[in-house]
């Protein structure tokens, strides 16, 4: 029977799904506050009680990504694991590693200071997309219609005292239906696939922003493309966010390293925690 941990730092739908599934499923399971935590370079596996295979399940980013590096240096596996944790956490990175498996994206450039900025936003021409390179739930990311809004953005931005604010992350506006797909895939299976619309005026589909979920049809090519953006970061428990191009059909705009599932569940016939324990139970098995 495999021990299951499950780190967090706010309790939300997700973990508690995990936790309670856990238990009715008969697996010893434990709840750990990211924010308790404390290790050194002298710890010793033995000395720790994160069972066989620990769930990392904290909303802050960094606070998951250096846990995660601390938990794997003692000697525990974690899903999803720290390479796989700091790609994904990274939109900029992540567009690399798509681009570079040949998986289809939209355009997306980079610039490194202020100035670089606007004169990439004026070469592309508007609309386009200015996104922060670390983030979750739509959080600062803007759409950018003219060049006076992209000013007062960019000085914004270079206001913020953050070095990350002043990596640029450039996006074309795609042409698209009011909605995106969220699939979530656990190891080598795309378990649900959902529509996010986006709600009423708002043009991010973030169901934590009022978003309304609908399952939707996992066809083989969305099966094909969203198991291959998974594998181009390394696979584990991932959500895969893609768009649908008027003309050039589906494209994977991110993917999501501690992904939320409480609007897929609710539309979707498939157990999603039940299929997440037991990928971690087969991994703890490995």
């Amino acid at each position: 029977m495999a021990d299951i941990c499950i780190i967090y730092d706010k309790l939300r739908f997700e973990e508690k799904a995990l936790y309670d599934k856990a238990i009715k499923e008969g697996l010893s399971a434990q709840m750990i506050d990211a924010k308790n935590l404390t290790i050194c370079t002298t710890s010793k596996k033995s000395e720790l009680q994160f069972g066989d295979i620990v769930l990392q399940r904290s909303i802050s980013h960094f606070r998951g990504l250096y846990i995660t590096a601390c938990l794997e240096f003692v000697g525990f596996r974690v899903i999803n694991n720290f390479e796989v944790s700091q790609i994904c956490g990274n939109k900029l990175v992540t567009s690399l590693k798509l681009a570079k498996h040949n998986i289809p994206v939209p355009n997306t450039s980079f610039a490194f200071s202020s100035e670089g900025a606007k004169n990439l936003m004026n070469e592309i021409g508007y609309p386009v997309v200015l996104k922060p390179i670390v983030g979750s739930w739509g959080r600062g990311v803007f759409p950018i219609r003219d060049e006076e809004t992209a000013n007062m953005l960019v000085e914004t931005r270079e206001e913020n005292g953050s070095a990350l604010s002043r990596i640029y992350y450039v996006q074309e506006m795609v042409d698209r239906p009011p909605r995106d797909l969220r699939c979530i895939v656990v190891g080598e299976s795309v378990v649900t696939a959902i529509y996010r619309y986006s709600a009423d005026n708002e043009w991010r589909t973030n169901v934590s922003r009022g978003g309304k979920a609908e399952r939707a049809t996992i066809t083989r090519e969305l099966e094909d493309i969203v198991l291959r953006a998974a594998k181009s970061v390394g696979g584990g428990v991932l959500g895969v966010d893609l768009m649908e191009d008027t003309n050039r059909g589906l494209l994977v705009n991110e993917v999501n390293n501690t992904v939320e599932f409480r609007g897929a569940q609710n539309v979707s016939e498939i157990d999603i925690a039940d299929a997440i324990l037991q990928y971690a139970v087969n991994v703890a098995k490995k």
